[in-house]
């Protein structure tokens, strides 16, 4: 059973950069015991808990709850934190805009206007909501959808090479003002491109569902990525990122498309890159966008290329978290430092067996193996995990609305929201990761915003309270975490911190995964 419950209270002001004098004017407000605050010992420690009372991790019970603040004392603690130690920089976290999750939130008739608008804002604003910062939405359909579409299909037996017949009707009906009103709540919100298949004519088999990309049409399929971007950009989203294909080979039953690794790395380079440079278009291309043991097949021919590495519009790697080892991140990272680092997909579901205990593992996970995003699968689900369109029929999304069932109209905010919500609305875009102790009794992952504020996450995954003892620049506080609860601390590190900072790029140990291998129908 999932309770609904409103958004978190508090919250950072909204923003990535930060003059001096609104940092000042941020510190007073957010933590008020330190607006005078001279590095002496007693700093505050604003306290945020997520806490669940079910074998499954999903009936929430403390959403994000704000609990008394705790104080720094003089000494050291268990579980360091050192700001002066820097790692990767934040660039968001959230969700899809799936054609299921758009239309159920738009034009399905199932929200009210107002009932639209306060989930969005709930969704993307930093202050009043979670500040979700990062959309990846297909380019067409894929297996959340109701139902297969490109944006240039034509009738069975016909062809557009000049693709004349392109449209973007599909998305301006939903995906894009969705997507253009989550950036107006959050301006510095990232927007990603992935298709599960291009145009049924282009392919092999005249179908949307596996089948090949012809090379015949190589060019034509680059010219269809700069007409998505160049008319998204025209309709006031202009997309960061795109991936080359969603999962390359996986799966049969709904949209999806056959590759192997010399097809990716040759339409990655001879093609796309070049028309995307050719077309003013800043758009970065990631590769892979599927899972970890998947890198040496599919993504190995495009990354070893030192001309792709080094092109323009080349931005690195997009990892799914289904199957393999996370610290394959860690791995490529350290071979090639200057590539940016991306997970783009990990969806909740009915085959997890506790999804708080999941998603704490994934958020500490990622981030400590050097993740930019954490992104999960669609954004909205209803009461019967749908619509769906072959593929995944158990994927839970950060809400689930309810259309067509005796409560229609209402929004369950399920324990994803609140576990995502624990890294973005603290963490804003441009943070830096630092460094902390790894704790396997206290799993945990730390950040710094460009305001000067300091963030840990942990999780109590164990069925007994645990003490965290926090150790920053000589201070300490200590802090009873409940069983399996999910935490967020927050300070201003300009009052127990200092220290010159080092940034770190790459050759640092891997950080092991908390959890088993994480398993699911890839879609």
């Amino acid at each position: 059973m999932r309770n609904r419950r409103s958004g978190p209270l508090g919250g950072h002001r909204r923003g990535v950069l930060w003059t001096a004098a609104l940092s000042a004017i941020a510190a007073s407000v957010l933590y008020p015991a330190l607006a005078s605050a001279d590095g002496t010992a007693g700093a505050a420690v604003q306290v945020y808990l997520t806490t669940t009372d079910d074998a499954g991790g999903r009936h929430v019970v403390k959403g994000l709850e704000q609990q008394d603040p705790v104080s720094f004392t003089s000494g050291a603690g268990t579980l360091t934190v050192d700001p002066a130690t820097q790692y990767q920089v934040f660039e968001g976290g959230g969700a899809s805009f799936t054609d299921t999750a758009a239309w159920l939130m738009n034009s399905s008739g199932a929200l009210s206007q107002d009932t639209r608008d306060e989930t969005m804002r709930k969704l993307f604003d930093p202050d009043d909501g979670i500040g979700l910062g990062f959309l990846r939405n297909p380019m067409g359909g894929s297996d959340l959808a109701r139902t297969g579409y490109t944006f240039d299909d034509v009738p069975a037996g016909q062809t557009d090479p000049d693709l004349d017949s392109f449209s973007l009707d599909h998305d301006l009906a939903d995906v894009l003002p969705l997507t253009r009103q989550a950036r107006q709540l959050n301006p510095g919100l990232r927007v990603m491109g992935s298709p599960w298949t291009a145009p049924a004519w282009m392919k092999d088999n005249d179908s949307l569902d596996q089948g090949w990309l012809e090379s015949q049409y190589y060019g034509a399929y680059a010219d269809y990525f700069v007409k998505y971007l160049q008319a998204y950009q025209d309709n006031g989203v202009p997309v960061d990122y795109v991936s080359v294909q969603n999962e390359p080979t996986c799966c049969s039953g709904y949209p999806s498309m056959q590759w192997n690794g010399s097809g990716l790395a040759y339409f990655t380079k001879s093609e796309l890159l070049p028309k995307l440079q050719a077309a003013g278009l800043d758009t970065k291309v990631l590769a892979l966008d599927w899972n970890w043991d998947s890198y040496g097949e599919y993504a190995s021919p495009t990354v070893d290329d030192a001309e792709v590495r080094d092109h323009p519009n080349f931005g690195g790697m997009a990892w799914h978290g289904y199957v393999g080892d996370v610290t394959e991140q860690s791995r490529v990272h350290d071979q090639y430092p200057d590539l940016g680092v991306f997970d783009t997909e990990h969806s909740g579901g009915g085959w997890i067996g506790n999804q708080q205990q999941e998603d704490m593992h994934n958020l500490i996970d990622y981030t400590r193996n050097w993740g930019s995003s954490w992104v999960k699968w669609s954004l909205a689900v209803d009461q019967d995990h749908g619509p769906h369109n072959g593929g995944c029929d158990n994927c839970t999304g950060l809400i689930t609305v309810h259309n067509g069932d005796d409560r229609s109209g209402q929004v369950d905010y399920t324990v994803e929201y609140y576990t995502m919500g624990h890294l973005t609305k603290f963490v804003r875009q441009g943070a830096h990761r630092i460094d902390s102790t790894a704790d396997s009794s206290v799993p945990n992952v730390a950040w710094q915003n460009p305001d000067g504020s300091d963030v840990l996450i942990a999780y109590n995954d164990t069925d007994a309270t645990r003490t965290a003892d926090v150790g920053v620049g000589g201070e300490h506080f200590t802090y009873e975490l409940p069983a399996h609860a999910s935490a967020t601390f927050t300070w201003d590190g300009s009052a127990v911190s200092g220290g010159a900072r080092q940034h770190h790029d790459g050759g640092s140990p891997a950080a092991a995964p908390l959890g088993a291998a994480y398993q699911r129908q890839e879609g």
